[in-house]
């Protein structure tokens, strides 16, 4: 069976791109409005992508329920087993009880409520984001501050505006892979090469923001004034995790880029704070001096801390042995783990799908058939290295086999209804690429010409906003920005990847993330509340990554990175 694509089966471009949008619509109103769960809206958006595949593209049957079961199966081994693996390393740290001894050792770090902010919401939140993501930085950072005696609901706004520069390489670079792996048929790349580009495009933009989001906490916690007697914390945490999330972006790997610039960010400002301290500690009005900080005896809080972070350590050797010859090219064949790793990669290509679609110009020069095929990387997948590296740390910190298995029975409970809307989620991209809707769409949004930079990063911002996830959005969006700065003679790196990057702004107001939050500090009912707090920051910040887009599509070109 050979079909072609039609990408305006509604006669006109803008009426079939509103048809192919239904699944979109479906799940925004289904998420935002009706206020379904949201693996009930993405089941809804699933049946609504299947109908618009069968019934106004005239799909046949079998390749459209192929399409949707490709992309189940894409959803099980690219984007579920390496969220599950990170939460389920995090949910080994906190069996064993060394998440405890790092709480201890945040809480010793300084009496100033400025710095602990760095440290735990800006820093920490950072770290927990790039190991495990979804709302688990959010519901942590924002608990352990309401605990250290920071007006709740300040405490998870606090959270909530930190967990943006980190997004885009959360849950070990899982966006960025995900993005890749979607997109790499489109521009005629490998996988591995796609992740690559994107992760060195998100990495020269996001650094802006990392640059700027320590200030921006403070003044939103004590004022501006207050900030500027903490001006050396603020440029010494951004400064450190923005040089470090360029360097790990563009040089080491996407899975590491968070881990390694939070730790940094953390370093820079523990270290700092062996040298200086701000002029008068700042704590809330009517606050007495806390016992923290030096109180509990620097020394003593430093002795634990290389122990606290023992299972970190550990996660960062494994994924760096993993990518060692992504990182350090033409080592010999005995030194190259990456490379023996590969050796297990098995390419799948679906029976029933596989260059069974034909799409044509102005997609595609001339008329070519549209594989469907995807790596499953057994030994290389960051899912499997967070495997590895939780057993590991597991028995290092002395969990015995029967804790390690009942966590991981824990996390399948805990992670049940995200896993089943991931596999959703990837069902409709699948359905929407290989249907010609996605397709559809780019061609509309090719329409918007000059601005379509700026645009592109708003599409990102509603994707997380609706999902509360950057990897759903590269799913649903990714190809579809791609497409359309092909169309537009742009780079599609920069559109894939300002779709990653404007994506984070909307993870501060997601209803999920702000359930989370409120629910963190036992306030159910607040969401409301954290939305008025947040919602302009999160519009005001996408501007700037959209800006950012524009210049590098028109004078800042050298930026985008090449193939």
């Amino acid at each position: 069976m050979t079909w072609i694509q039609d990408y305006q089966p509604a006669g006109g471009l803008w009426v079939s791109a509103l048809l192919a949008a239904l699944p979109i619509i479906v799940l925004l109103v289904a998420l935002g409005v009706v206020r379904f769960s949201a693996h009930l809206s993405a089941a809804l958006a699933l049946v609504t992508a299947l109908g618009v595949a069968l019934l106004l593209y005239r799909m046949p049957a079998a390749l459209a329920f192929d399409s949707a079961a490709m992309g189940v199966l894409f959803g099980v081994w690219s984007v579920a087993w390496i969220a599950f693996h990170a939460v389920y390393f995090h949910n080994v740290t906190v069996a064993t009880g060394r998440f405890d001894a790092i709480k201890r050792v945040l809480a010793g770090f300084s009496e100033d409520r400025r710095l602990q902010a760095l440290l735990i919401a800006f820093g920490f939140g950072a770290l927990l984001e790039g190991v495990a993501g979804g709302g688990s930085p959010i519901a942590i950072t924002a608990a352990m501050m309401a605990a250290l005696g920071f007006p709740p609901v300040k405490a998870v706004v606090l959270a909530l505006l930190a967990n943006t520069a980190p997004v885009a390489f959360g849950g070990l670079g899982n966006p960025l892979i995900v993005l890749g792996r979607l997109t790499a048929p489109i521009m005629h790349l490998k996988p591995d090469q796609a992740t690559e580009l994107f992760s060195a495009a998100v990495g020269r933009q996001v650094p802006v923001l990392a640059l700027i989001i320590p200030a921006f906490l403070v003044v939103v916690l004590a004022g501006w004034k207050r900030m500027l007697e903490v001006w050396p914390a603020v440029l010494t945490a951004g400064l450190a995790f923005a040089a470090m999330q360029f360097v790990a972006s563009n040089y080491i790997s996407a899975s590491l880029v968070d881990v390694l610039a939070a730790l940094t960010a953390m370093a820079a400002l523990w270290i700092l704070t062996r040298f200086w301290q701000p002029a008068a500690v700042w704590r809330f009005d009517g606050e007495e001096s806390a016992v923290t900080g030096t109180s509990l005896g620097a020394a003593k809080v430093e002795r634990g801390a290389l122990y606290a972070w023992m299972p970190y350590v550990i996660l960062i050797l494994a994924i760096f042995l993993s990518r060692i010859g992504t990182i350090f090219k033409n080592l010999p064949a005995w030194l190259d783990l990456t490379k023996l790793l590969h050796k297990a990669d098995w390419i799948f290509a679906w029976p029933g799908l596989h260059n069974h679609v034909v799409q044509h110009p102005p997609i595609t020069a001339k008329n070519a058939p549209y594989a469907a095929t995807f790596t499953v990387d057994f030994l290389f997948s960051p899912g499997t290295v967070a495997l590895i590296a939780a057993v590991v740390a597991g028995f290092a910190m002395g969990a015995r086999p029967g804790l390690l298995v009942s966590t991981y029975r824990k996390t399948l409970h805990q992670m049940r209804w995200a896993l089943a809307t991931i596999f959703m989620i990837l069902a409709i991209a699948f359905v929407m690429n290989y249907s010609g809707a996605t397709q559809t769409l780019g061609l509309a949004l090719a329409t918007t010409g000059a601005v379509f930079p700026l645009f592109s990063a708003y599409i990102g911002w509603l994707g997380v906003f609706l999902t509360g996830s950057d990897a759903s959005t590269n799913s649903l969006f990714g190809p579809m920005q791609v497409i359309s700065a092909q169309q537009l003679n742009l780079n599609p790196i920069l559109a894939g990847a300002t779709n990653t990057s404007g994506g984070v702004m909307g993870k501060m107001i997601s209803p999920q993330n702000l359930s989370i939050g409120a629910t963190a500090i036992g306030q159910s009912g607040k969401e409301g509340s954290l939305l008025r707090q947040t919602f302009l920051w999160s519009l005001l910040l996408t501007a700037v990554v959209g800006v950012i887009s524009l210049l590098q599509a028109t004078i800042l070109t050298a930026m985008i990175p090449t193939p």
